[in-house]
């Protein structure tokens, strides 16, 4: 709720950015049997799933709901325009109200699934807190057709799309703010890359090196 009259200092914007980049920098990804996996390997895994899915004729599709959605529609028009992959988002106003009132809210990404998913697309599932009842029932109708999985959750480690995913990325906060700048920011990095971003070493942090 907003507080109106509030203020804030210098210091404690720094202290909001500051947490934001360990949110990120902390990020966990695991597979689908649960192992550890490093965040650039996954990165790059993802990567060469989406190169391959445009090349072979398939196509990515984002899901997500209210910011996630936000966040499934900006992704799959960036991929599409600046990363030259096939990208889509289930987000048409129209369709998702048709199919919640007819189906029931926890089936409108499922159902357009079971129409448009081909083997080998690749789903993103996009869900703060990784209890949405429509985005696992989406996960679960990407697996009956055979496609690739990648999913991103935030609040508790036990959540359960964490654990339906080839590859999944938890962010490990409780706010949502966090949690959704987290998944947009690794989404970007996936395209940045994709499109061939190298980051100059005078941005890196202290120590670290581009690969």
């Amino acid at each position: 709720m907003s507080k109106l009259g509030f203020r804030v200092g210098s210091r404690e914007i720094h202290c909001y950015f500051t947490t934001l980049s360990d949110h990120l920098s902390q990020t966990a990804v695991t597979s689908a049997s649960g192992d550890a996996l490093d965040i650039a390997e996954a990165v790059n895994r993802v990567m060469g799933w989406a190169r391959a899915a445009h090349a072979a004729g398939n196509k990515l599709i984002f899901v997500g709901n209210g910011g996630s959605a936000a966040i499934a529609s900006h992704m799959a028009t960036d991929y599409s325009k600046n990363g030259d992959v096939r990208a889509m988002a289930l987000n048409d106003t129209a369709m998702l109200t048709c199919l919640g009132n007819d189906l029931g809210y926890e089936r409108i990404f499922a159902k357009q699934i079971e129409l448009y998913a081909r083997a080998d697309d690749l789903v993103l599932a996009i869900s703060s807190s990784g209890r949405s009842a429509n985005i696992l029932n989406a996960v679960k109708a990407a697996r009956a057709a055979k496609c690739a999985v990648v999913t991103f959750s935030g609040f508790t480690a036990d959540n359960p799309l964490r654990r339906l995913g080839d590859i999944n990325f938890y962010v490990a906060s409780d706010r949502y703010g966090f949690v959704e700048i987290g998944h947009l920011t690794i989404c970007h990095a996936v395209l940045d890359f994709i499109c061939g971003l190298r980051v100059p070493e005078g941005m890196l942090p202290a120590g670290a090196t581009a690969a």
